[in-house]
């Protein structure tokens, strides 16, 4: 198979995702540079900007902070799972959004 190296190589990536999580916990060091909640960038700077205010809640993510409700509090080894998994499920939408895509443009040629 061609793609092993490939597949290999996500699945690495996918598991050093949780890199930026642990070593912030090892080197006692806040959140990833730009990464910021509103109320982390009211510490930071005293003030929220009105424009960043005004379109926060425009979009929130499917997977929150890449972690699952049920795991908030429970320690740095159910953030890292849930990091992998987050990372794993991005990867599979991915892959079938390609594949749909794929599909479709295909069929395009064949008419």
């Amino acid at each position: 198979m061609k793609t092993r190296k490939l597949w290999w190589g996500i699945i690495g990536l996918i598991l050093l995702s949780p890199i930026g999580l642990i070593l912030p916990e090892v080197f006692k060091s806040g959140p990833a540079w730009g990464e910021w909640s509103l109320e982390e960038l009211e510490k930071m700077l005293g003030f929220v900007p009105a424009g960043l205010k005004r379109i926060a809640d425009i979009w929130s993510a499917p997977v929150p902070d890449y972690n699952f409700r049920s795991f908030e509090g429970k320690g740095l080894a159910h953030s890292i799972l849930a990091y992998i998994f987050s990372g794993a499920l991005g990867v599979g939408l991915i892959i079938l959004f390609s594949f749909f895509v794929g599909k479709f443009l295909s069929r395009k040629d064949r008419d």
